[in-house]
């Protein structure tokens, strides 16, 4: 079998890395357009397009930490290094994926700078091939080679995704996305409209804050306990805009000069031709089996589809399913079969209240998807920890975005966790430099456990009793209730 990769990131990386060592598989080529692997973990001051004219891929600002712990971001036959931290910065995951692509002999299978331009179904094969044409953007050769497998691992998280917010075209300021941020001195003594309450739009917002006269974050993000800084306020979404005012859902309008949309990303595979039956509507990728599978041609397939998830892990045990599938481990379903399996999908997901652009996002339901993989394959399955990691962590950021980072976390068993704060390895530093005992855990404990109750209940929080049980458990009494903690 002869596979082609397209995109040499954490996905393709990962489908590489379990392909070479397939004996059904005997030719892997991966085709990288840019000049290094690491897809979106690559930084680049470089915004808009390449010197070959090709739309910059990678959205990485300078900053950026992982909004997930180290600890749920390896993979699984290959974490992240230990270290004092749990949150890191994008080079220290850009230099564990090159260390990942050497250690299992992937770099030597990448072709850089190597554009793939057009993949389709090979016409008159009496079995399923892929023709895909590519151009080695160096000597500016077009080439079409066959291939049996085709694993599109390109991301989705270079296209932009712009709302329809009536006057944004005729805003009289600058508009920009996320996906060209780098450094926040562009915004100095300006008032900007952060469009966008995910993950990198709560970040930005944080740090232009430093920079910025005033920043209005706009989102419809309902659980966040986070205290920001004085010149940052959370307004709802926004109704229009209207030469520099900003006219917002709840009746309320600012002056702004930035409307910075941190809106989040659109599907894109540019290189499908029409033949290969995938379409991308409402950022929905359909028709896909287990988020995965392409139900019309099952010779191809799409690694890391689904977001809010612990993403490298979920990467490997989505190649390892469909590599079972291709190694005769285990049989897909017919293509009828997996139509009605990806139309009730849809269906069920509707009835919990998922819109047809949140098809492929997961969140709490990321666990059973898991299992859902590894059942049907029978292929081993992700510990639960990770999914509790993430879960927690998740919140952690939403009760507190500026702080949450600062948490620790340790991985014990596939089910359980423990995490704690910097300030805790500091005290115990101290207390080591001074040959003095440390200060115990619970109180660093309940400082954390008390600053979250703050931020979310402001009005009633004086009122919990907190007890001490040990230097490691305590004990609140809130509302009548009583919870033991450690």
């Amino acid at each position: 079998m002869r596979v082609c990769v397209v995109g040499a990131g954490a996905a393709g990386l990962c489908a590489a890395r379990h392909l070479l060592v397939e004996p059904c598989v005997t030719h892997v080529d991966v085709l990288e357009q840019t000049s290094q692997l690491g897809g979106t973990w690559v930084y680049t001051e470089t915004t808009g397009y390449d010197d070959f004219g090709l739309p910059i891929h990678t959205s990485m600002y300078k900053s950026l930490r992982t909004n997930l712990p180290k600890e749920v971001m390896g993979f699984p036959d290959f974490p992240v290094p230990e270290s004092e931290k749990s949150y890191l910065p994008a080079k220290d995951m850009l230099a564990f994926l090159q260390s990942y692509a050497e250690k299992h002999g992937v770099t030597e299978h990448i072709k850089f700078k190597h554009h793939v331009q057009l993949i389709k179904p090979k016409q008159g094969a009496t079995a399923e091939l892929w023709d895909v044409t590519y151009k080695n953007l160096i000597t500016g050769v077009t080439e079409t080679k066959e291939y049996d497998y085709i694993f599109v691992c390109n991301g989705h998280y270079n296209t932009p995704f712009i709302p329809d917010i009536p006057g944004l075209k005729q805003f009289q300021g600058d508009v920009m996305h996320s996906h060209d941020y780098r450094v926040p001195d562009i915004f100095e003594g300006k008032k900007v409209l952060v469009v966008g309450g995910g993950p990198s739009g709560m970040d930005i917002a944080l740090e232009i804050t430093s920079v910025t006269e005033k920043v209005i974050l706009s989102h419809h993000v309902k659980e966040v306990g986070s205290v920001f800084p004085s010149n940052l306020t959370q307004k709802p979404d926004v109704e229009k805009l209207d030469g520099n005012t900003a006219y917002f859902k709840d009746g309320t309008q600012e002056e702004v000069d930035v409307v910075f949309l941190c809106t989040g990303y659109q599907y894109n595979f540019p290189f499908l031709h029409e033949s290969c039956n995938i379409v991308v509507e409402d950022n929905c990728v359909e028709p896909l089996y287990k988020h995965v599978v392409n139900v019309q041609h099952p010779t191809m397939c799409f690694i890391g589809v689904p977001y809010y998830v612990c993403a490298f892990s979920m990467f490997d045990l989505q190649v390892r399913y469909y590599v079972r599938s291709m190694n005769g481990t285990f049989k897909l379903p017919t293509p009828n079969e997996m139509m009605r399996h990806w139309e009730e999908e849809k269906i069920d997901r509707a009835s919990r209240g998922f819109t047809r652009r949140q098809a492929h996002m997961m969140g709490p339901d990321q666990g059973e998807y898991y299992i859902s993989l590894s059942v049907e394959s029978g292929t081993d399955p992700l510990p639960p920890v990770i999914t509790a990691v993430h879960n927690h962590s998740s919140q952690k950021f939403l009760d507190n975005i500026a702080g949450y980072r600062n948490d620790v976390y340790k991985i014990i068993d596939d089910e359980n966790f423990i995490y704690s704060q910097l300030q805790e390895k500091y005290y115990a530093s101290l207390a080591s430099e001074a040959s003095t005992e440390t200060i115990p855990s619970v109180i660093t404990k309940i400082r954390e456990e008390s600053s979250i109750r703050f931020l979310n209940n402001l009005q009633n929080y004086r009122q919990d009793v907190y007890k001490i049980i040990d230097n490691d458990t305590y004990e609140i009494l809130s509302n009548g209730k009583r919870e033991i903690l450690c």
